[in-house]
C-alpha cells in the first residue's frame, strides 16, 4: 500500500474489494457522460484472469486502485510486457486502464505508484496508455469528445491529458482515426478494380469459416510480417490472437465477410483486412452486463448498427504499391453497403504514416479523432 497524506492511498487491486471498486470505478467517472460505453464487466475480470488471457503468459501486471478515504478515486494498472522488451531491445514499460478524479495529487500517485512497479523490474521508460499492448486499446483520447468511441477504441474525459502531461510525461507518439460517410463507392476505385484485375494475378476473398483454426494461423502470420516495422508493433502469439479470434467468432460466424484475405498466385496469404460492425451502438444499452438483460439489449440494438470500424489492412513488403490496397476496400465498401453500414471509421492509424493516411483521405475520408501515446522517464 501507498500512502500520500492523510486520506489519500494507493492498493493492490488483485482481489477482493479493491479488485471490485478497480471494475466499477469508471461508472463513476462518466457518470454524467453521454459518450462513454460500459466495457462489458466480465470481458475486463477475464483479462485479469491469469488462467484465461494469454498476455499473463509472458508478462507481467499489477493492477492499483487509489482511495480518498473509504471511496476509490483513480485506477491504474503497471504492465510488464516482456515481449515487447525483447521484440524493440528498449526497457520500456507501460501504465494502462487509466481512471482517475480530476485531481493533480491523485494522479501522482497513482503514476508514482506504477513507476516504482516498472522501476524495480529495470524498466527504464513508462509509456502509454496501453491496455495491455498495442493490439489492444491504446491512446488518449486528446481530440474528438463529441462521439462516443467505436468498437474496441478507447475513451475518457478531456482532463486527462493535463493530468498526465502535469506528472511528467511526454508526447511518444500521435494516432488518429478517419472518418468517412459511404454514400457511394469512389470511381476511381471501380476504374482501378478493373485494370488491377487484368495486371495483377491475386484472389480477394473472405475467410472461409469452415477452415477457421487454419485460417486464423494464416491471418497471424500476416499480420505479423505486415506490421513488423510499425512503430510501436509487438508480434501476437498464437495464443493471443487465438483468444482473440475467439472473442470475434461469434461475429464472424453471421458476417464472415469482415475478414477479407487476398492471396498470390500459388495460393499464398499476403494480405487481409479486418473490419467489424459498430457493436458499440449496441453494447452501450447494456451498461456493461450481460445478465439478466443485457444480452436481450445488445442483440435488439445490433439490428440497427449503421457504422463499422476498419481495425486492420495490411500485405506483406513486397506486395505492397502494387494497388492490392485499392481491391481490399473495395470489397469493404461492397460488404458493408450490402449491411446496411452507411459510415465507417478507419484507426487507429500512426499520425506520420502518410502511406496509410493519403488513400484513405483520398478515399474522402477525414480526421476526426485524435489519440496520444506518452512516455515518461523512470
Amino acid at each position: 500500500m501507498t500512502e500520500s497524506g492523510a486520506d489519500l492511498r494507493v492498493e493492490s487491486a488483485w482481489s477482493g474489494r479493491p479488485f471490485r471498486d478497480f471494475l466499477h470505478l469508471p461508472y463513476r467517472i462518466y457518470e454524467n457522460d453521454p459518450n462513454w460505453v460500459a466495457p462489458l464487466l466480465q470481458d475486463v475480470k477475464t483479462m485479469f484472469d491469469r488462467s484465461k488471457h494469454p498476455f499473463h503468459e509472458h508478462s507481467e501486471v499489477e493492477p492499483f486502485v487509489a482511495y480518498r478515504g473509504g471511496t476509490p478515486v483513480g485506477r491504474i494498472v503497471a504492465i510488464h510486457n516482456k515481449n515487447h522488451v525483447a521484440f524493440h531491445e528498449e526497457p520500456v514499460g507501460f501504465f494502462g486502464f487509466f481512471e482517475c478524479e480530476d485531481r493533480q495529487e491523485t494522479a501522482d500517485l497513482l503514476f508514482d505508484t506504477a513507476a516504482d512497479w516498472l522501476r524495480e523490474r529495470g524498466l527504464e521508460v513508462m509509456r502509454g496508455p496501453a491496455s495491455f499492448s498495442t493490439n489492444e486499446e491504446a491512446g488518449l483520447l486528446v481530440e474528438g469528445f463529441d462521439e462516443p468511441p467505436v468498437i474496441m477504441m478507447p475513451y475518457n474525459p478531456p482532463y486527462y491529458a493535463g493530468l498526465i502531461e502535469q506528472a511528467g510525461f511526454e508526447t511518444a507518439k500521435n494516432l488518429v482515426a478517419l472518418y468517412l460517410v459511404q454514400s457511394q463507392i469512389p470511381e476511381y476505385l471501380l476504374k482501378r478494380e478493373q485494370r488491377l484485375a487484368k495486371r495483377l494475378n491475386v484472389t480477394v476473398r473472405y475467410i472461409d469459416m469452415d477452415d477457421f483454426d487454419a485460417e486464423l494461423e494464416r491471418v497471424r502470420e500476416i499480420y505479423n510480417a505486415a506490421w513488423e516495422k510499425n512503430w510501436g508493433f509487438v508480434p501476437m502469439t498464437p495464443a493471443e490472437i487465438q483468444h482473440m479470434a475467439n472473442d470475434l467468432k461469434p461475429v464472424l460466424k453471421g458476417d464472415p465477410e469482415q475478414v477479407i484475405i487476398v492471396e498470390d498466385e500459388d495460393g499464398t496469404p499476403v494480405g487481409f483486412a479486418l473490419w467489424l460492425k459498430d457493436f458499440n451502438q449496441a453494447i452501450k444499452h447494456a451498461k456493461g452486463r450481460l445478465f439478466p438483460f443485457g444480452l436481450f439489449k445488445i442483440l435488439w440494438h445490433s439490428r440497427n448498427i449503421d457504422m463499422a470500424r476498419v481495425l486492420t489492412l495490411g500485405l506483406v513488403p513486397e506486395y505492397r504499391g502494387m494497388g492490392i490496397d485499392n481491391l481490399l476496400y473495395l470489397r469493404i465498401f461492397r460488404a458493408a453497403h450490402e449491411m446496411g453500414i452507411s459510415q465507417g471509421e478507419f484507426g487507429w492509424v500512426l499520425e506520420d504514416n502518410l502511406p496509410m493516411m493519403r488513400p484513405l483521405e483520398k478515399m474522402g475520408s477525414h480526421v476526426y479523432k485524435r489519440y496520444r501515446l506518452f512516455d515518461r522517464s523512470l
